[in-house]
C-alpha cells in the first residue's frame, strides 16, 4: 500500500479488545466497511488475563486471550479488516477525520470508533510481573472469586482501593491492605468501611519491596517507611489498585477529557465533542471497566456511527 496516497474509509476503529471488536462486528454487518487497528496491545488487557468467569455465553469460563481471538474471528467473518499497527498522530479539525499509523500510513476516515482502553498502573516491581495472573491482578471484581476463604493483600489508598477492598473482604478469609502514607485518599465514606470492615488490617505507612512466589503468591515482603522495618505478610493474591490511565493522550488537541484524560462521551450516547468521533470502553468509562460494558459500549458506538454516516447519506 502506498504510504504517500490517503486510503479513504467509511469507518475507522482505533483499538481492539472487547469494545473495538463488538463495534466492528456491528459496523461490519452494517456494511460500513471498518478498518481496525489493534495497536500495541491486540485484545487489550484481556490478552494479559488468563480466567474470565463473568462474560456471559462461558458457562465453564474462558482465557482472555482465547476469548480475544473469539471477538478477532468474528468481526473479521463480516469482513472487518484488522491490522496490527498503531495510530500516532490524528487530524479531528475538519469534517474528515485524518489519522496517521507509526508506517506513516495516512487514513481519511468519515467516521471514527475510539476503543484504546485503559492501562491499569502497576508498582513497577520485577517480582509484580514475574506473577502476573498467578496471583497478582489489578482487579478485584475480576479475580476476587478465585480466592475465596483466602487470605490476600491490596495495595492502594484512593476509593477503588477502599471499594475493592471491602469487595475482597466478603470473599476472602482477610484482606492486607497495604497504604503509603499515614492517611488515606479515599472519600470519607469509603474510608469509614474500610475501618468498620472487620477483616481488613491497614497497614499504614508500608510500602511492597517484593512479591513472593514462584509460580503462584504466597505473600509479600514489605517495608514500613518511617522505621524501615521489613516484614513478611503471607497471602494467596496481590491486588494492586492504585489506579488506570487512559490510552487517550493522542486526542488531547481535540477531545474534550476529565481530569484523569478519560473522554468525555454526550449523555446516553457514544458522541464525542468533535462531530462523527465517538468514544467506547476503557477510554471513556472510569467507573464499571469490565469486558461485558465495553462491548456494550462497543456496540453504541457502532449504532452511533451508523446513524451519523446514514444522515449524512454516506452509506
Amino acid at each position: 500500500m502506498d504510504n504517500k496516497e490517503a486510503e479513504k474509509v467509511h469507518c475507522l476503529i482505533i483499538g481492539s479488545g472487547p469494545a473495538g471488536y463488538t463495534a466492528a462486528i456491528y459496523a461490519a454487518r452494517a456494511n460500513m466497511k471498518p478498518i481496525l487497528y489493534t495497536g500495541k496491545e491486540p485484545g487489550g488487557q484481556l490478552t494479559i488475563t488468563n480466567d474470565v468467569e463473568n462474560y456471559p455465553g462461558y458457562p465453564d469460563g474462558v482465557m482472555g486471550p482465547e476469548m480475544m481471538e473469539h471477538f478477532r474471528k468474528q468481526a473479521e467473518r463480516f469482513g472487518t479488516e484488522v491490522r496490527y499497527e498503531m495510530i500516532e498522530k490524528v487530524d479531528f479539525s475538519g469534517e474528515q477525520k485524518r489519522v496517521w499509523s507509526e508506517t506513516g500510513h495516512e487514513i481519511i476516515a468519515d467516521a471514527v470508533i475510539i476503543s484504546t482502553g485503559a492501562s491499569a498502573r502497576w508498582l513497577g516491581l520485577e517480582s509484580e510481573t514475574k506473577l502476573m495472573n498467578k496471583g497478582v491482578s489489578a482487579c478485584a471484581v475480576c479475580d476476587g472469586f478465585f480466592f475465596r476463604g483466602k487470605e490476600v493483600i491490596i495495595v492502594g489508598a484512593g476509593d477503588t482501593a477502599a471499594e475493592e477492598a471491602t469487595y475482597l473482604a466478603k470473599l476472602c478469609s482477610k484482606v492486607h491492605m497495604l497504604v503509603r502514607r499515614d492517611e488515606m485518599r479515599a472519600s470519607k465514606i469509603m474510608q469509614q468501611r474500610v475501618l468498620d470492615t472487620e477483616n481488613i488490617e491497614i497497614y499504614w505507612n508500608t510500602e511492597t519491596e517484593e512479591v513472593l512466589g514462584e509460580e503462584e503468591v504466597i505473600g509479600a515482603r514489605v517495608k514500613n517507611n518511617k522505621t524501615g522495618e521489613e516484614s513478611i505478610i503471607n497471602a494467596s493474591a496481590f491486588f494492586v489498585a492504585i489506579g488506570h490511565k487512559p490510552n487517550t493522550w493522542i486526542f488531547e488537541d481535540y477531545l474534550d477529557m476529565d481530569d484523569a484524560k478519560y473522554l468525555i462521551t454526550q449523555p446516553d450516547s457514544t458522541k464525542t465533542n468533535v462531530e462523527g468521533v465517538f468514544a467506547s470502553g476503557d477510554a471513556q468509562d472510569n467507573v464499571y471497566r469490565q469486558a461485558v460494558t465495553a462491548a456494550g459500549t462497543g456496540c453504541m458506538a457502532a449504532l452511533d456511527a451508523e446513524r451519523y454516516l446514514a444522515a449524512k447519506g454516506i452509506i
